[in-house]
């Protein structure tokens, strides 16, 4: 089967009700190519060789029709998915996952290298309708008898080029012998050498053969670049890039619905043709929407991945990911609405400096590097406005007939005493008021930061000297002999009930306060905030920007444990004086060694 069958919905394919209803909840309309010519075949429990990369769809290709012939009254492993890496393998796991949201009982279960042992023994134990895993990992617990794949049903292979080029073949053709004979064996493949027909003339029976023409290869022709700013200087970016890119039509996408909205108003506010488009909205404000985007009555629409799914609109230019997809295959449908019917498209990427990963999870699942871009310096942006304002000077003096402002302009110079050149630096002022020529440098220092992931010891926030010798240290405070700074303990607003581990939280800190980690102290996690010894006299700028950070979808907002004027160094207490004694018959008090510390 060389091509997919023309897409018809979800419902026509006689995926279970519980599964169907998943896929509905997300917004999914029509299936991809790859989903419209595999789901079929596999609910008819046949064999499948594929040939598909990530961004196709190929996920939910097999997911979904696997799902649906789970059992749900076993917990043991019906389906085991093989995958060349753990991001993947995750990925994998949380769109099962996903899309058996409402199938009751249902567990999937990634194991992977890295992760303990001993916490995959345990949820093994508890049982698992399907397991996604390398091939490293997978056979560790084969080999132990923690799992068993006397009821597997269906295997999966994932990207088996990528495996057999990590020289995984031995592996795979192990694990493979493993399973029962009797089992159903799709195989995924970007590219099909010849090791992967042997290896699928060996395992598989009268596969059905599906090669559908990946996406990916189409975004090769979109202009992709991407920015490294911090989350609080977002606005700021943008607003600077569209300054300067000439666009027609543009969609932003960020990763909620609330965020539509406050960066479509943002978006307004600086005075560009914005708009949200969300799940809130019904069809008739989308199709209003969408309507004026087609005809130019709008340049920009603010949407998330949900609510984007189906809109084509032939003059969108630029795709920008304000927010970072979370998988790559997001990535892959995002940028694929720009560069319709044979225009050129642009795909603008911002990336946080804690967010490297899934960028180069994007990179690999493209075959190609995003290149970086500086951000528009304040210099390019005030030359940018000059040029901008120059051209309309020289178009209005060319079209327009201005005789009446010469002699307004003569009028002003004898009776106000001004001059020409007086009068033309006041209206250039006037004119250029709400985008002045002098821009202020604030995005290029944060860009400057954000450049220096690398660093030692960022500017930052840099410790200044070793702690004094006779100070005692504060309790729990983290040493390994790497610094000895003063240090003061901070209370952040997130705890074990939002799922926060001390690594999230030190990641957070080093990234966006640009601090090296040994000079992070101890993390104390509690239920509902975090203990964190810090270096003293955090820079008041770096502490305002902290207050914005997330972790685990929640606000740090920091603060120091005793209350100080953040910025300005905690300073010893002084000594109290002592009393004056008084006549008194003395009495002997018992005084803790501690005393006065």
């Amino acid at each position: 089967m060389d091509s997919a069958p023309a897409p018809a919905g979800f419902d026509t394919f006689g995926l279970s009700p519980a599964v169907l209803q998943a896929i509905q909840d997300q917004g999914y309309e029509i299936p991809t190519p790859i989903q419209a010519a595999c789901i079929p075949e596999l609910l008819a429990n046949r064999d499948l060789l594929g040939q598909a990369q990530t961004g196709t769809g190929k996920t939910a290709a097999f997911a979904l029709p696997l799902l649906s012939n789970i059992t749900l009254n076993s917990r043991d492993p019906q389906v085991l998915v093989i995958t060349p890496t753990r991001e993947l393998a995750l990925q994998v796991a949380e769109a099962c996952q996903s899309y058996a949201k409402h199938l009751k009982g249902f567990h999937v279960l990634p194991v992977y290298g890295g992760q303990g042992m001993s916490l995959q023994l345990r949820q093994l134990q508890r049982g698992a309708q399907v397991i996604v895993g390398t091939p490293g990992r997978v056979i560790d617990h084969l080999k132990r008898g923690t799992l068993k794949l006397g009821n597997i049903k269906s295997l999966v292979l994932d990207e088996a080029d990528e495996m057999l080029k990590m020289g995984f073949i031995d592996e795979i053709e192990w694990i493979f012998e493993q399973a029962p004979e009797q089992r159903q064996v799709a195989l995924f493949s970007a590219t099909m050498p010849d090791s992967i027909r042997k290896v699928a003339k060996k395992y598989l029976r009268n596969p059905v053969e599906i090669k559908i023409k990946s996406k990916s290869e189409a975004v090769t022709a979109i202009d992709q670049v991407h920015y490294v700013v911090s989350r609080d200087l977002k606005m700021d970016a943008m607003t600077r890039i569209l300054e300067v890119e000439e666009f027609d039509g543009m969609i932003v996408f960020v990763r909620t619905k609330l965020a539509t909205v406050e960066v479509a108003d943002k978006l307004e506010a600086h005075g560009f043709a914005a708009e949200a488009l969300n799940g809130d909205m019904n069809q008739a404000m989308r199709e209003r929407t969408i309507d004026r985007l087609k005809r130019g009555k709008l340049d920009i629409v603010v949407a998330t991945d949900v609510a984007a799914r189906g809109l084509d609109v032939e003059r969108i230019s630029h795709v920008v990911n304000y927010d970072i997809p979370n998988d790559p295959e997001s990535y892959v449908h995002r940028i694929g609405r720009t560069g319709r019917a044979g225009r050129k498209g642009k795909a603008l990427l911002f990336v946080q400096p804690r967010e490297s990963r899934l960028l180069k999870a994007i990179e690999r699942s493209i075959r190609q590097q995003i290149p970086v871009m500086e951000l528009p310096s304040a210099n390019d942006l005030s030359e940018h406005r000059i040029d901008r304002f120059t051209t309309l000077l020289r178009e209005t003096l060319a079209q327009q007939d201005l005789d009446y402002y010469y002699g307004l302009v003569q009028r002003m110079t004898r009776e106000q005493e001004m001059s020409e050149l007086d009068i033309a630096a006041a209206l250039t002022y006037l004119g250029q008021k709400e985008r002045p020529f002098i821009v202020k440098d604030v995005v290029d220092t944060a860009a400057r930061r954000s450049k220096a992931r690398g660093r030692k010891e960022p500017a930052a926030y840099r410790p200044e000297g070793p702690a004094d010798k006779g100070k005692r240290k504060p309790k729990g405070e983290r040493r390994s002999g790497k610094s000895d700074v003063p240090m003061e303990t901070y209370r952040l607003q997130v705890g074990s009930k939002h799922g926060v581990t001390p690594r999230e939280v030190v990641g957070a800190l080093a990234n966006e306060a640009g601090l090296e980690g040994a000079y992070i102290g101890q993390v104390r996690i509690e239920e509902d905030h975090t203990l964190v010894d810090l270096p003293e006299g955090m820079p008041g700028d770096v502490y305002k920007h902290l207050q914005r950070v997330y972790v685990c979808n929640q606000p740090l907002r920091l603060k120091p444990l005793k209350a100080r004027q953040v910025g300005v160094k905690a300073q010893p207490e002084k000594p109290k004086k002592a009393k004056k004694r008084s006549k008194k018959p003395k009495h002997k008090k018992f005084e803790s060694p501690a005393a006065g510390e």
